[in-house]
């Protein structure tokens, strides 16, 4: 028998059918071939029944699979910090987080320390999780709301397929400048980076597909000025697509001053990401979280 570390990440499978080869077993459970060579080289395992075996080997009905996966190293330029975070939910496979605004996902050059990847890869050192830090969901610096982190590459490369899939649902909600026309409707322009700028993007013929759907919540006035409460689908996930969907139509976002809001009734981009929905990676169970919108956004809406 052999002995296994018990902190390192690991998936059980049972076998349901004769004659399949390990490899080919490991495929349909979405497994790479990258990740299957990570196991093999960097300190993972392969058993069958408890036992060391080749990927070649055939499984029988009821045997049981284990994959133990490698230790993973801190991502480089990554520092372990320690700070606040407010967990939303966390397994042995993923962590969920409500992101404060203001606070950075990953390091950048303008927030190299105090991002929430800093106190994640804090917390995993802490606590001797033997992972480096998988964002699923970016948010900006200045938006707020539920952060999705896988705690290990294969989960992260699951969600992916997830994504793909369209089955990974992420919703938000806004306030925009202006009385938005329609009701409910799909932005569906492509999206690309703004000629002399490194972070703005703008609509352009020759950018990403990019696809979101609007939903008005209410329209209202503030000290005489129009905005509209709205909530929003992502269909994809580009850099800031919402941000800049939004100012092409028109309306964008209250506080957001790099696409055309101003700041004279909330300080930052009014946008919060609401709910999280998705398929456990490796359970399969369906997941949904919800986040309230915060106080900031609450005032603006609900005082006029």
């Amino acid at each position: 028998m052999v002995k296994v570390e018990v902190e390192r990440f690991h998936l059980e499978f049972i076998v349901q059918e004769d004659g399949k080869l390990l490899r080919d077993f490991l495929a349909e459970k979405n497994i790479s071939k990258r990740t299957l060579t990570a196991v093999k080289y960097d300190g993972g395992q392969l058993l069958v029944n408890g036992f060391e075996r080749d990927v070649r080997v055939p499984l029988s009905i009821g045997d049981k699979v284990d994959v133990f996966f490698p230790p993973e190293k801190l991502s480089d330029g990554l520092l372990a910090e320690e700070g606040e975070l407010n967990i939303v939910y966390e397994d042995e496979a993923i962590l969920l987080l409500d992101k404060p605004a203001g606070k950075s996902t990953i390091p950048s050059l303008n927030h190299q320390f105090g991002t929430m990847a800093n106190y994640v890869a804090g917390k995993f050192r802490r606590e001797q999780i033997p992972s480096t830090v998988h964002i699923v969901t970016r948010l900006d610096h200045n938006t707020s709301g539920l952060l999705c982190i896988a705690k290990n590459r294969h989960i992260h490369h699951l969600f992916g397929i997830q994504m793909i899939n369209a089955t990974f649902k992420r919703e938000y909600e806004a306030i925009v400048e202006g009385h938005v026309a329609k009701n409910d409707f799909l932005i569906n322009e492509p999206i690309g980076r703004k000629e002399g700028s490194i972070i703005e993007r703008i609509v352009r013929g020759d950018g990403q597909e990019a696809r979101t759907n609007v939903r008005v919540i209410d329209r209202f006035e503030k000290n005489g000025e129009p905005f509209t409460h709205v909530a929003l689908r992502l269909q994809t996930g580009r850099t800031h697509q919402i941000r800049t969907h939004m100012k092409w139509l028109g309306h964008p976002l209250a506080g957001d001053d790099l696409y055309g809001g101003t700041k004279h009734m909330i300080s930052r981009q009014a946008l919060h990401c609401t709910t999280l929905s998705f398929y456990h990676p490796v359970s399969g169970e369906e997941k949904v979280f919800v986040s309230e919108v915060p106080k900031d956004m609450k005032q603006l809406i609900m005082e006029n």
